[in-house]
């Protein structure tokens, strides 16, 4: 039961997050995008096209369209590799460690209207349960 209460938790807190997102003034990424921008933001170290489309298994011109929105919203943008000139490098932005510094406090407002609709469902499950 703590599990399904944990995974309903995560759920509702995703749907919160993105509702708010999709509200407010700002850019709308899609999941991929999102992927994207994520994956550049939270895991450390150089992020090219090649690694990224290995990393979550889609196609290089699928990050390159993700990598255009980004660079049209100035979340990132991309530079050539000094070191090896076929290579892109994707680098992070002013702009875009704003957006995720504003996507963690909707997620932390998320969370908390998430952890009370699970209680909630919860316990209306054990009392049609009981």
């Amino acid at each position: 039961m703590a599990q399904a209460a944990t995974t309903d938790h995560l759920v509702i807190t995703l749907r919160d997050t993105i509702v708010s997102m999709v509200r407010r003034d700002g850019p709308d990424l899609s999941a991929r995008q999102l992927g994207v921008f994520l994956t550049c933001y939270l895991q450390e170290g150089a992020h090219t096209v090649r690694g990224l489309a290995a990393e979550l298994n889609v196609s290089k011109p699928a990050i390159t369209r993700a990598l255009d929105r980004l660079g049209e919203l100035d979340l990132a943008r991309r530079k050539v590799d000094p070191m090896d000139r076929r290579s892109i490098l994707v680098q992070r932005t002013l702009k875009g460690a704003a957006y995720l510094r504003e996507l963690r406090s909707i997620m932390a407002e998320a969370s908390g209207t998430g952890r009370k609709a699970a209680a909630a469902e919860e316990r209306g499950g054990r009392r049609a349960a009981g």
